[in-house]
C-alpha cells in the first residue's frame, strides 16, 4: 500500500513519514513549524485560510517576508526566493519539492465534502526529507494501513479538560464562548448577551478572515468577555478561551440534523483551555446536559476510530466532459476507502456539460481541463444556485472566446469591472454583508487566475480592496449590534470588586467611571433611555454601587435644607408629590383628615427603610408648616373646634366648614345659622367666615393658591388626580374665574367645587332642555353679589311689585351669559322667565334681610323642615302639578 500510493511525490524519493496524533491542544502546528524551519525548504497545509494566514505572519517574523509565500484560493503572496509556504490543503502547489511537508487536521480525510481533498494528500502528498501528518489519534488504525511506513508521535493534552453542566447563559463565566449552529441562534444568543453581560464577539463561518480576526482581537484584547459562534470555532481558532458551552447538541449537516458526534463535541470544547491552563466545557440551560458517556470519551480523549475515508480518483480523463465524470466517478481502490460524495465543483461539471452550447466548446481535452478548472471556482455562498452556474458558464465562455463583446480568451476588464462594482456596497444589515463577502471572496479567487485575465494584479487589488471595506462594515454592524461597551465595562469593573468612580452632574447626569448610565432624579435612579427591560439590570447594579455615598450625601442635604427648598406640586399630572429642589421626594396619602395627609417617601432602589423614613418625617415637618401658613384661616377655624374655643352650634356650623374646606351652601345648615347668637357671629366672623344669604365660605379660601391646595388635598384624601384648574382661571390671575361652567368630560362633584369655593348648581329637571344644559359653579362670593343685586333690583321696582328685567350690570356678574345668570337665579329662589336676551325676574315673596328662600322655609315650618300651608303655599303648589296650567304656562315660556 505504501508503495503504490506513498512512495514517490514530485519525482523525488519520500523521506521519513510521521504521524503526530492527539487532541486539540498538545502543540501539534507548533511542532510541524519548528520542524519545517529545521529544514531548507518546506510547506504545510491547512484547513482554512484563516490558518493559514495566521501562520504565514508567525513565519514571517521568524524568516522574513523574502523567504516565505502564503497560498491559497483567494490570497497568493510568492516571492521569489521564497522556500517556506504556508498553504490551505486545497491549494498546496504539488508540482513544487519541498524538503518538508505536512498537512494539518488530517482527520478530515473522513469529512463528506472535502475529505477526498485530505486523503489525496496522505496517499500522494510528500516532502524529500520528512513528511508529517497532523490530527487527531481517530485515524491511527487506516493511517497504520494506507501508509505502513509512517511512524506515529502521540501528544498528550497540555491541560485538562472538565465538564461543568448546564449553565444558564446569562451565568457563564467570563472568557466563555457560546456555541450554536446556525446564524439566527447565534444572534439570540449575542443579543441576549448584550444586555446582560454588555457584548460578545461574533465568529460565524461565512465571515471573511478579517472580520473574523476583528472580531477575535476584541475578544482577545479583552473588550468583551464572551464570544458566540458556531462549529467555525472548532478549527483554527487559538484563543484564550477557559469555558465553552454548548447551546445546542445537534446540528443540521446539509442533509439531514443529527447529533453531534463525541469528536465533533471534543474538536468544540477542546478550545477551552491554553497550553498549561485547564478548561472546562458544558451546556447552556436549554439545550440539555451532554450524556455521561460522551463526556467521558470527551474528557478522557478516547474515541471511536474511523471506519474509512472518502477518496476521489485523481485520474483524470479530459478526452470529454462525460469521460471526465465518469473518471470523477471510479470505485475506490481498497475497502479503506469510501468514494466521495459528489463536491461542488463535481455538481458544477455535471451542470455545465448537459448545456449543449458548453458542450460543444468542451471538444477538446484542453477545453475539457479548462472546463474542469472553471468548476472548481468556489460559491462561497454555499447556496448551489443557478446563479452560480451562470457565472462560471459566463466565465467559461469568455476564456473559450465565445461569449462576444470581443471576448479573445479573457475576461473582459469590463464585464469584471461590473460583476464587483455591484458588489461594492457597505450598506444593508449584516446577512446581507455576509452574503457581498461570499460573492466577492468568489471573484477574489478568479482574480488569482493570472492566466485569465489582462493585468490580474489590478484586478487582485481591487477585489481585496472590496473585500476589506465589506468585512470592515460586517465588523461595525456586529460590534454595533452585539456590543455596549458601556455595559461591557462596567460588568468588568462589578466583577472585579472594589469601588466604582461615580459622580453626579448638576442636571442629574450620572456617570459611572465616565460612562453616562442614566439620571438620578431627587432619590430615584432613572437608566438610559436607550436601556430597556433587562437590558437596565447591569447599569442599575453600577448605579447602586457608585452612588453608594451620592444617596446618604442628599439624604442629610435634605435634612439641613431650608423649607425654601422644598414645594408642593399641585398639578393634574403630579399632584400630591413634595419636590426637593424641584425633584420629586415623596408623596401625600390619605391621612386622619384631609387637612392631615400622611406623608411617605417615594419608592426608590437606592434608599434603604431608615432613609425613607428620614426623607418622610423632613418632608412632613414642612408640609405641615406650609399648610398651617398657606390656609391659615382655615386651620385657625379648625383649631378652634378642637380647643374647645368654639361651644354648641357656632361649633358644629365651624366642624362642618372646615370638613368641606371653607365652603357650605347655607340652606343646609339654615337651622344652625339661624339659631346663632349675635356673639357667636362675631366669633364666627373673627375667624375669617362670612355668613351670606346663599352660602357660609372664608373669603381667604377662594385665592388661587388656597383654591390649588385645598383641591389636592381632597384629591388626596380621595386617592384621585387633581382636578385640571385651567378651565377656571380667570382673566388676571389673581383669582379664580368666578362664574363657570365647566366641560362634561371634566366635571367636579360638589364637594370638590365646594373645596375650590364655588357653589356648583345643577339644572331643573324634568325638562329635557334643562337635562342636557351642563351645571354651573359660582363662587361663593360671586353668588352673593348677584343675589344681593337682585334684591336691591327688586326692591326698587314697587310699582311692579318687585318684577324688573335683568339689567346689564347684574349679567356682568354671572360672566355675560343670560342662561347662567336664568340658573344662578333660579337657584336663589327668584322667579324667571326669559324672552329672547331679556330676564323677567322676581322674588318668589318678600324675604327678611339676610335671610334666604332656604331659611325663609324653615322658618315657616317651625325648623321641622314641613312647611304650612297658606294660600301662597298652595297656589305654588297648583302650580307645580304637572298637569295644571301654571306647569304649562312654564314650559311655554322655557321654549320661548
Amino acid at each position: 500500500m505504501g508503495g503504490q500510493w506513498g512512495g514517490q511525490w514530485g519525482g523525488q524519493s519520500s523521506g521519513r513519514v510521521t504521524a503526530v496524533l492527539g487532541p486539540t491542544n498538545t502543540g501539534k502546528t507548533y511542532l510541524a513549524i519548528e520542524r519545517m524551519l529545521g529544514h531548507s525548504s518546506g510547506m504545510i497545509g491547512f484547513p482554512l485560510r484563516l490558518l493559514a494566514r495566521e501562520n504565514y505572519d508567525r513565519v514571517v517574523k521568524l524568516k522574513g517576508a523574502r523567504q516565505v509565500a502564503l497560498v491559497t484560493g483567494e490570497e497568493k503572496i510568492l516571492p521569489p526566493t521564497a522556500r517556506y509556504f504556508l498553504c490551505t490543503v486545497e491549494s498546496m502547489p504539488l508540482d513544487k519539492p519541498v524538503e518538508f511537508l505536512a498537512v494539518d487536521e488530517i482527520q478530515l480525510c473522513a469529512d463528506p465534502e472535502r475529505g477526498h481533498v485530505f486523503t489525496d494528500r496522505l496517499l500522494h502528498a510528500r516532502g524529500i526529507a520528512e513528511t508529517m501528518f497532523l490530527g487527531s489519534d481517530t485515524i491511527r488504525p487506516l493511517l497504520r494501513s494506507l501508509v505502513p511506513d509512517a511512524q506515529f508521535n502521540s501528544r498528550p493534552r497540555f491541560s485538562t479538560l472538565t465538564y461543568t453542566g448546564e449553565k444558564k447563559v446569562t451565568r457563564l463565566p467570563a472568557r466563555a464562548a457560546a456555541v450554536a449552529f446556525s446564524a439566527s441562534e447565534v444572534y439570540q444568543l449575542a443579543e441576549l448577551l448584550r444586555r446582560q453581560r454588555g457584548g460578545t464577539a461574533v465568529v460565524l463561518g461565512a465571515l471573511s478572515p478579517r472580520a473574523r480576526n476583528a472580531q477575535v482581537d476584541m475578544f482577545e484584547a479583552g473588550e468583551v468577555d464572551y464570544l458566540v459562534a458556531t462549529d467555525a470555532i472548532g478549527m483554527g481558532l487559538n484563543l484564550n478561551l477557559d469555558h465553552v458551552a454548548f447551546a445546542r447538541l445537534s446540528k443540521f449537516d446539509g442533509r439531514a440534523h443529527r447529533r453531534l458526534a463525541p469528536t465533533e463535541v471534543a474538536q468544540i470544547a477542546g478550545r477551552a483551555g491554553r497550553h498549561m491552563s485547564d478548561g472546562t466545557f458544558g451546556t447552556t440551560a436549554d439545550a440539555g446536559a451532554i450524556p455521561p458517556e460522551v463526556v467521558e470519551q470527551v474528557e478522557n480523549h478516547e474515541f471511536d476510530a474511523l471506519r474509512a475515508l472518502y477518496w476521489r480518483s485523481r485520474a483524470h480523463d479530459f478526452s470529454s466532459a462525460k469521460a471526465l465524470l465518469r473518471s470523477l466517478e471510479r470505485p475506490p481502490p481498497t475497502a479503506q476507502l469510501m468514494r466521495a460524495p459528489p463536491a461542488e465543483d463535481h455538481q458544477a461539471l455535471a451542470r455545465l456539460a448537459g448545456q449543449p452550447d458548453i458542450a460543444e466548446l468542451a471538444g477538446n481535452p484542453a477545453a475539457v481541463r479548462l472546463l474542469w478548472e472553471v468548476c472548481q471556482i468556489p460559491d462561497f455562498r454555499k447556496i448551489l444556485s443557478d446563479h452560480h452556474a451562470r457565472l462560471i458558464a459566463q466565465i467559461y465562455r469568455h476564456l473559450m472566446g465565445a461569449a462576444g463583446h470581443g471576448s479573445d480568451g479573457r475576461l473582459a476588464g469590463d464585464w469584471v469591472a461590473g460583476h464587483l462594482k455591484r458588489i461594492d456596497r457597505q450598506d444593508g444589515d449584516i446577512d446581507t454583508l455576509v452574503q457581498r463577502i461570499a460573492h466577492v471572496r468568489t471573484w477574489t479567487y478568479i482574480t488569482h487566475r493570472a492566466d485569465w485575465l489582462d493585468d490580474p494584479r489590478h484586478w487582485q487589488e481591487r477585489a481585496r480592496a472590496i473585500e476589506d471595506r465589506l468585512s470592515d462594515a460586517l465588523h461595525d454592524r456586529l460590534t454595533q449590534r452585539f456590543v455596549d461597551r458601556r455595559t461591557a465595562t462596567l460588568v468588568r469593573r462589578l466583577a472585579e470588586g472594589g469601588d466604582l468612580l461615580g459622580a453626579v452632574r448638576r442636571n442629574g447626569e450620572v456617570l459611572v467611571e465616565g460612562e453616562h448610565v442614566g439620571t438620578l432624579d431627587g432619590f430615584r435612579f432613572t437608566p438610559d433611555a436607550e436601556v430597556k427591560g433587562e437590558d437596565a439590570r447591569p447599569l442599575m447594579a453600577a448605579a447602586r454601587r457608585a452612588l453608594s455615598q451620592e444617596i446618604p450625601r442628599r439624604c442629610r442635604q435634605l435634612e439641613a435644607d431650608d423649607d425654601g427648598s422644598f414645594i408642593l406640586d399641585d398639578g393634574a399630572a403630579g399632584g400630591g408629590r413634595i419636590l426637593w429642589r424641584g425633584a420629586p421626594v415623596a408623596r401625600l396619602l390619605p391621612g386622619a383628615d384631609v387637612l392631615a395627609p400622611e406623608v411617605r417617601a417615594l419608592d426608590s432602589d437606592f434608599l434603604d427603610g431608615p432613609q425613607r423614613q428620614r426623607i418622610a418625617g423632613r418632608a412632613g415637618a414642612w408640609l405641615d408648616r406650609y399648610l398651617a401658613n398657606r390656609l391659615q384661616p382655615l386651620h385657625a377655624l379648625a383649631a378652634a373646634t378642637r380647643e374647645g374655643r368654639l361651644q354648641g352650634t357656632a361649633r358644629g356650623i365651624a366642624y362642618q366648614l372646615v370638613e368641606a374646606l371653607g365652603c357650605l351652601p347655607r340652606h343646609g345648615v339654615a337651622a344652625q345659622v339661624d339659631a346663632l347668637s349675635r356673639a357667636e357671629r362675631k366669633v364666627l366672623s373673627d375667624l375669617g367666615v362670612r355668613i351670606g344669604r346663599e352660602s357660609l365660605f372664608q373669603p381667604a379660601g377662594l385665592k388661587p393658591e388656597a383654591a390649588r391646595l385645598k383641591s389636592v388635598l381632597l384629591a388626596c384624601h380621595r386617592r384621585e388626580a387633581p382636578p385640571d384648574l385651567a378651565t377656571l382661571d380667570s382673566e388676571d390671575g389673581k383669582a379664580l374665574a368666578p362664574v363657570a361652567t365647566p366641560p362634561r368630560d371634566a366635571d367636579m362633584d360638589t364637594a370638590m367645587a365646594q373645596a375650590l369655593g364655588y357653589l356648583r348648581l345643577e339644572p331643573r329637571a324634568g325638562r329635557q332642555a334643562r337635562k342636557r344644559a351642563a351645571p354651573v359653579l359660582v363662587r361663593a362670593d360671586r353668588m352673593e353679589q348677584i343675589v344681593q343685586a337682585a334684591f336691591r333690583a327688586s326692591k326698587a321696582a314697587r310699582q311692579t311689585k318687585g318684577r324688573f328685567e335683568a339689567d346689564g350690570k347684574l349679567l356682568a356678574l354671572a360672566g355675560g351669559e343670560v342662561a347662567r345668570l336664568s340658573a344662578i337665579l333660579r337657584a336663589a329662589g327668584f322667579h324667571v322667565s326669559r324672552k329672547d336676551d331679556t330676564l323677567s325676574v322676581q322674588p318668589k315673596r318678600a324675604r327678611p334681610a339676610g335671610k334666604s328662600s332656604h331659611s325663609e322655609r324653615s322658618e315657616r315650618s317651625g325648623g321641622s323642615g314641613r312647611q304650612s300651608k297658606r294660600p301662597s303655599d298652595a297656589h305654588d303648589e297648583r302650580r307645580a302639578r304637572p298637569d295644571s296650567p301654571f306647569a304649562k304656562l312654564r314650559e311655554w315660556q322655557a321654549a320661548e
